[in-house]
């Protein structure tokens, strides 16, 4: 028995090292609350990490900067939310942006609807966001937008994606108009293949942006289940079922290997697909997410504070 579960640590860590390029230059996702939790963020992630910080509806811009602000002073490129929905109007997006960047140096956004129905003022959408102007009018380097490779029922209500494809052609076509690099960041799926069919639809729609693939970081199998209901997620939700019905695995925490593995191997076999990075959605706790994938990434998982004293 010894000698088997030897085997099976082995094919996992020979499995796990082809995760090693594919996971260079991850992204990762925290809010303020979560991100109090962390003493140092140097001690979990790889120099120049980019750090999303979510703005989830009611919290405080104070809190939003100064997260920002203490993250970017560890050494980490900072992105925050700018949630149409959560915005009144253009004043008030002029002074967040004016504050992220006089208080803590940000120059990078992520650009998106929001997470509540009803807008709170006079944008709706990320597009009205882009069109004010502010963003390259405050000389922001990177701005990225939502993606949604399994469809988004809040947009196309009757489960197409006529609505959000068109979405992404006008987004293609502003990036070739801004300064700023511009990509797509993607909510969270289970499985890789409904991944893969949206990006190869993206570039048959003439859509060429850069998609950052989001997946959940491990965590137990009922918070998955919570977090994908909220969010949307579409037909990769069945792979959580299945595990949900199979006894011996309903214990254990979800890991991303298999998901990750198969858009690995897609993207070495196709290197022009549209798939550049991998964003962390750290479902399960960051500091869970953060050493899954210094176990599974080898020197691209490395924490800073690890090389520095290396």
């Amino acid at each position: 028995m010894a000698l088997l579960n030897f085997r099976r640590r082995e094919t996992a860590r020979v499995a796990s090292g082809s995760l090693d390029g594919f996971l260079s230059g991850y992204s990762i996702e925290v809010m303020p609350r979560t991100a109090e939790k962390v003493e140092d963020f140097r001690a979990l992630l790889p120099k120049g990490t980019r750090v999303y910080i979510a703005h989830i509806d009611g919290t405080e811009i104070d809190d939003m900067v100064a997260t920002a602000r203490r993250i970017a002073g560890q050494g980490f490129d900072v992105m925050p939310h700018f949630p149409a929905r959560s915005i009144a109007d253009a004043a008030t997006l002029a002074d967040w942006i004016a504050r992220y960047q006089g208080e803590a140096g940000i120059r990078q956004g992520l650009l998106l609807g929001g997470g509540i129905a009803t807008p709170r003022g006079d944008f709706d959408n990320s597009m009205q966001l882009i069109e004010t102007g502010l963003f390259d009018k405050a000389g922001f380097t990177h701005l990225h937008v939502a993606g949604h490779p399994e469809g988004n029922r809040d947009i196309d209500t009757d489960g197409g994606e006529r609505a959000v494809m068109a979405a992404a052609k006008w987004k293609q076509d502003w990036s070739e108009r801004t300064a700023a690099s511009v990509a797509m960041a993607t909510q969270f799926a289970f499985e890789a293949q409904p991944i893969i069919d949206w990006t190869e639809r993206l570039q048959a729609n003439g859509i060429h942006l850069p998609v950052h693939v989001g997946v959940a970081g491990p965590a137990k199998l009922q918070t998955l289940i919570k977090f994908a209901v909220a969010c949307g997620v579409g037909p990769s939700l069945k792979v959580l079922q299945k595990r949900a019905m199979d006894v011996t695995k309903l214990v254990l925490p979800y890991e991303p290997h298999d998901v990750l593995a198969d858009l690995a191997a897609h993207k070495a076999a196709k290197p022009d697909s549209l798939i550049e990075q991998v964003h962390v959605f750290p479902l399960g706790g960051i500091k869970t997410a953060a050493q899954w994938i210094t176990d599974n990434a080898g020197a691209a998982g490395t924490p800073a504070a690890v090389a520095a004293a290396g």
